[in-house]
């Protein structure tokens, strides 16, 4: 999702620019004019009542856990997950949330740490957490406050990584931070050769418009950030490189400079960034220096390139767009099938070559905020399925193993939530050991479990953690 940076939640920047047994409703296909195939509604869905719970046959909700104090206040929003043994950890806008999920048709609430800032994602690695902080705050620590970007409030501005020590998942305690330039909106862990040093690539939005002379985000800012950390002594991360991965610049018609998200996939020494008007693919063989393959545009469908993920076999990447910024309803009738959606490349010796695109195919109402967000693999052996978060939307599971052709092939959604223009729904949708978990922004956790002959073999693949950015083959 995409803020302001200086104005939070309420300053949302709105940008206009095999089948499966029991297949949902209301679906069909439909392309948009001389475009390759996409998914998306024809009519419109039978809508469920405000917070009413609605699924496909195959598809059931096991598990909800709200959000509680103190991070349930209406600026509180849930943001991303990661996982590690039995444990999820829930990022949110206030802090973070460690849960037991060992039983994951019974979740529960280990520690809450408070630690304001936008927009709190997580990733863990061994005994440490991870926060993207991504606005200028009056210092590091968990009890900083808002600042504007020129340092209006007094103090010196700060942005960047927070770092937690989480060897008690009943206590995690911060340990220490990491300055970068215009923040961290996402990022991307990449082990080192050396197992005691870890890569941290930092993705964050460039300055743009009346933040430009920002003492935080320099401009122009066409390039990430990296981060080393010796993991046995975090304290001493430091930045230690800030390549620029635009040979060809972003041109005319970009959002804003830099990156929104990358994804790397070290066993395949490949990386796919998705940034505000480009898709570009990386070398990452030295992490320090990823060098780029190829750098791909999209002008006509994409406006914000979100997130990217590959298939296990590292031949296909799925892009992303954020239209709109995640505050818009675009997934209604009057957008296009190959707006706000994903698009499918194979990699074709060592080239992305776009294929069919796919859009969540319930048509949502005009109240609804709506569009491609995060989402993973689902590993069924001989299969490209993936999970994903559509905000409002809710989750779908759909199939892309036809590059060509994706379909979906199960749903889980919540009914328009009561409140008109309000920012809701699922922001991330992740498979871990047999089960979706899926962080609702005002609704807290869901566990969703998928019964499918396509789905269930995935339930014999067990891993021991998972960061949505740092691959790995299944």
């Amino acid at each position: 999702m995409i803020f302001s940076r200086l104005g939070g939640v309420a300053a949302l920047v709105l940008v206009v620019s095999a089948c499966a047994s029991s297949p949902p409703p209301s679906r069909s296909p439909q392309a948009a004019p001389s475009s390759p195939p996409a998914t998306s509604a024809a009519s419109p869905s039978v809508t469920a009542a405000p917070g009413d719970v609605m699924t496909s046959d195959n598809v059931k909700l096991v598990a909800n856990l709200p959000r509680e104090a103190p991070l349930d206040g209406d600026m509180d929003l849930n943001s991303d997950l990661a996982f590690q043994g039995d444990y999820a950890f829930v990022g949110n806008f206030g802090g973070f949330t460690v849960y037991d999920i060992s039983n994951p048709t019974s979740p529960k609430r280990v520690s809450t740490v408070a630690c304001e800032s936008q927009q709190n994602d997580v990733s863990v690695y061994g005994d440490l957490l991870f926060l993207s902080v991504d606005e200028p705050r009056s210092d590091e620590t968990c009890q900083s406050k808002p600042l504007s970007a020129d340092g209006g409030q007094g103090g010196r501005p700060w942005e960047g990584i927070r770092v937690f020590d989480i060897s008690d998942k009943t206590a995690p305690k911060y340990v220490s931070s990491v300055a970068t330039d215009c923040g961290s909106h996402t990022h991307t862990m990449v082990p080192g050769k050396d197992p005691d040093t870890l890569y941290i690539y930092v993705s964050s939005p460039g300055s743009a418009g009346p933040e430009s002379d920002s003492p935080t985000c320099p401009s122009p800012h066409e390039l990430i950030q990296i981060v080393e950390v010796p993991v046995k002594d975090p304290k001493q991360a430091k930045v230690v490189a800030s390549p620029n991965i635009f040979p060809e610049g972003q041109g005319e018609g970009s959002f804003a400079a830099g990156c929104h998200d990358i994804t790397a996939f070290p066993e395949k020494n490949l990386a796919a960034a998705a940034c505000f008007g480009d898709g570009v693919l990386l070398d990452i063989t030295d992490p320090v220096q990823p060098k780029v393959l190829q750098q791909v545009k999209d002008r006509e469908n994409f406006e914000i390139w979100h997130s990217a993920t590959f298939n296990n076999d590292a031949t296909k990447v799925v892009f992303g767009d954020e239209l709109g910024g995640g505050g818009m309803p675009t997934c209604d009738a009057r957008t296009p099938a190959t707006k706000g959606a994903n698009a499918i490349y194979d990699i074709v010796d060592g080239k992305l070559e776009r294929r069919g695109y796919f859009k969540m195919p319930r048509e949502q109402t005009s109240k609804e905020n709506c569009v491609a967000h995060n989402g993973s693999l689902i590993p069924v052996k001989g299969k490209d399925i993936m999970v994903q978060s559509w905000y409002q939307g809710g989750v779908s599971i759909w199939d892309f193993t036809n590059s060509d052709a994706p379909k979906e092939i199960g749903f889980f959604e919540r009914g328009p939530e009561p409140q008109d223009g309000v920012i809701a729904g699922s922001w991330s949708a992740y498979y871990y050991n047999g089960y979706i978990y899926s962080s609702d922004m005002l609704r807290g956790l869901d566990v969703i479990e998928i019964t499918d002959p396509l789905t269930d073999p995935a339930k014999s693949v067990r891993m021991t953690d998972f960061n949505v950015q740092t691959q790995k083959v299944y």
